[in-house]
């Protein structure tokens, strides 16, 4: 059994890490972290009977007390880069579903894994259909060039443009380079009406009650469109690449970025 603490634990999607991984036979609960925590047992959050897993509120102590193998991360943008540095510092394995971290934050965990020979898997989305979305989107590149995303969230996501849609791009731009789209003397009537714009292409961002997270990446050629659009229509769709990254992350090399680098 590996041995997973969940940091995050009253949130959404920590409520549905929690009920995931005690759910597979391979993995065990024994922590569970949250800065709101009312030090209620695991089984209240996920519909059980209790299981003997109290919510802490200090990432440290836990970790600690609990001797986790791994750390699954779903907290925010502020605070995930401290509680990765506490786990590796404690030689636990951070599994990140955490959005919004920076360039230099990724850098500075590549750093840390690399010097401490702990490992962590950091994916800007767990869901295995978003990752075919990306995939596909990176192929349809090469001959349709032109291509503009919009993602769609519930409106309580903190950071714009998402993960997902930051590393389609990032993909996109490996198929075809830099590539200024639109017409050169385009004018935007209201600033910003256009969307964000990465490596000549634009981005598009919805944050509405209703959503969960959902993307559709529009390829434009003469006279075609083509699109590809993935929707995740509950937090569950997320589950199966988490318990797959808390088995793989053991075994990996240093820091992988991306759930299709453990995929294959």
């Amino acid at each position: 059994m590996i041995r997973v603490l969940v940091c995050g634990a009253y949130g959404k999607m920590g409520r549905e890490v929690l009920k995931a991984v005690h759910q597979d036979e391979q993995l065990s609960v024994v922590g569970a972290v949250d800065i709101h925590s009312g030090f209620a047992d695991v089984g209240s959050l996920i519909g059980t009977e209790k299981i003997g897993v109290i919510v802490g509120n200090d990432l440290d102590t836990v970790i600690k007390e609990t001797k986790p193998q791994v750390m699954v991360d779903f907290t925010n943008p502020g605070a995930v880069l401290n509680n990765l540095k506490i786990a590796i510092r404690n030689g636990v394995c951070p599994v990140v579903g955490t959005t919004g971290m920076s360039a230099a934050d990724i850098a500075a965990v590549e750093s840390l894994c690399r010097t401490s020979g702990v490992n962590a898997i950091i994916a800007p989305n767990f869901s295995i259909g978003a990752v075919l979305m990306m995939r596909l989107s990176q192929e349809a590149a090469k001959i349709l060039p032109h291509a503009e995303i919009i993602e769609m969230h519930h409106d309580q996501k903190l950071d714009s443009p998402s993960g997902t849609a930051l590393r389609t791009a990032e993909l996109i731009e490996k198929s075809r380079g830099y590539l200024k789209q639109g017409h050169p003397q385009e004018v935007e009537k209201i600033p910003g009406s256009r969307g964000g714009e990465l490596s000549g292409m634009r981005i598009h961002s919805i944050r509405l009650p209703g959503y969960v997270a959902h993307q559709e990446v529009i390829f434009g050629g003469l006279g075609q469109t083509l699109s590809i659009r993935h929707d995740s229509i509950s937090r569950e769709s997320f589950m199966p690449g988490v318990v797959l990254a808390c088995k793989k992350v053991l075994t990996v090399n240093g820091c992988v970025y991306g759930l299709e680098n453990i995929l294959d």
